[in-house]
């Protein structure tokens, strides 16, 4: 992982957190990273997420979510497109993690979104990482 790399970060932060079964992490803000954690969010694997303010970058508390027995509802976190190889997909060719029931994080021309988006969109793009 390099510091470089503010998705790795993010994806590394979040898993390791719901390993250690942490309520919560702080991670550095960025907007693409808020964009993430919103379809996290929408998909249900994490409760919330706030942008806390502070003099300098800012911080992005993320709320992690378990189920009943303590379990993290991430079986897994993976990373897809990075600096060093690029992933990109035609919009007939985005791909279905787990065959649906986990989702890819694509950026598209219309912003960051989830396959089911990009499919309804009907539009391709750089596939940034999985979560099931």
């Amino acid at each position: 992982m390099s510091l470089s790399d503010p998705i790795s970060n993010l994806l590394t932060n979040i898993r390791n957190a719901a390993h250690v079964k942490k309520e919560t992490v702080d991670i550095p803000s960025s907007k693409l990273g808020e964009k993430i954690l919103e379809i996290f969010k929408n998909d249900g694997y994490i409760e919330d997420f706030r942008v806390i303010k502070d003099n300098k970058q800012g911080i992005l508390k993320v709320y992690l979510r378990y189920q009943k027995d303590k379990k993290s509802v991430i079986a897994g976190i993976k990373r897809i497109s990075r600096p060093g190889l690029r992933v990109y997909v035609h919009n007939d060719r985005i791909p279905r993690v787990i065959n649906g029931l986990g989702t890819a994080v694509l950026s598209t021309s219309k912003g960051v979104m989830s396959d089911r988006d990009a499919r309804k969109g009907n539009i391709g793009g750089e596939v940034l990482c999985y979560i099931w």
